[in-house]
Parts: structure tokens; C-alpha cells; sequence
């Protein structure tokens, strides 16, 4: 039972969470590791995280937890030369518009981070605040400045397109 639970939750929120996941993070294999590994905790702490108000936050936050533990891993290793070259955000899922990826990465990180749980995992304000451990009034302030920032990039690039 908990397994077939498991397995249906897993099924019908793998790709929304990457696609969240994704929205934050630059690298779609480094956001498909995080997700991975945010299941499998998922798994492993079941019990706790079915009975949370929105497990899919749950999913999404830790996978974005664990990006910073990746991050302070990585910081510590050493480059080697100068041919470093990030993987396509996008890859080749049609669900994810990659102008809007554009422009959402160019968001400041809470801004992106708010912009994910509302829009994204279509959570309210006060799950929304939970999840990121933050005020009511902060989200709705960081949203709101998402937004607007958000309408004149995607206007400015629909108006140049059109104009062309």
C-alpha cells in the first residue's frame, strides 16, 4: 500500500517538480540529480511527508536544499582549465519554454524561488511562506516585483519579435 502510494505521487509530480526544480536551477542534469535525490528522501521519510499539506513543495524545497549543499561541495574543488561548459536547461522537454527560463534565471534567487512555489506548484501564499521559511508579506512582495520584472522582459521580447 504505502509503496503503490508512493509510486503514484512519484508518478503524477516527477516532472512538475523538475520543471520547478529546473526553473531555479541552470543545469538540467544537476536539476534532475536534485529531484532524484529529493524522492528518494521522500521515500526513505514517507510517512512524515505524505501527511505534509503539500508534499510537492516538500519535494521541491529539498531538492533545493540539497543544491546548496552541492554548491558548497563544489566551491571547495578545484577547475580544471577553462573548458567547463554548462549542460542545455532546456534539454528537450516541450513543456518548458526556454524564453521564460531565460528570463526567470535572470530573477534574483528569492524572486525565482517565489515565482516556482506560487506559479509553478500553484501553492497560496501562506504554503508558499512555509515552504521557504519566510514572511506572508515577503512573498507577496517578492512576487509582485517577479512579476513586474517579468512583463517587461517577456513584453519587450514579444514587442521586438513582432516588430522585426
Amino acid at each position: 500500500m504505502r509503496q503503490l502510494e508512493f509510486t503514484e505521487f512519484y508518478q503524477a509530480e516527477r516532472d512538475r517538480c523538475l520543471r520547478a526544480v529546473l526553473a531555479v536551477v541552470v543545469d538540467r542534469q544537476l536539476a534532475e540529480d536534485l529531484v532524484s535525490e529529493a524522492f528518494t528522501r521522500a521515500w526513505m521519510s514517507w510517512q512524515k511527508v505524505r501527511r505534509h499539506p503539500a508534499p510537492r513543495a516538500w519535494i521541491v524545497r529539498t531538492a533545493l536544499n540539497l543544491r546548496v549543499s552541492w554548491w558548497r561541495r563544489r566551491r571547495r574543488e578545484v577547475e580544471l582549465g577553462n573548458a567547463y561548459e554548462v549542460a542545455d536547461a532546456t534539454g528537450s522537454d516541450p513543456a518548458v519554454d526556454p524564453k521564460l527560463l531565460a528570463v526567470l534565471r535572470q530573477l534574483p534567487q528569492r524572486q525565482r524561488e517565489v515565482v516556482v512555489f506560487r506559479v509553478l506548484l500553484d501553492l497560496d501564499t501562506e504554503a508558499t511562506a512555509r515552504a521557504l521559511g519566510m514572511a506572508r508579506g515577503t512573498v507577496t512582495a517578492h512576487l509582485s516585483r517577479a512579476v513586474a520584472t517579468l512583463r517587461g522582459q517577456l513584453v519587450t521580447e514579444q514587442s521586438r519579435e513582432g516588430g522585426s
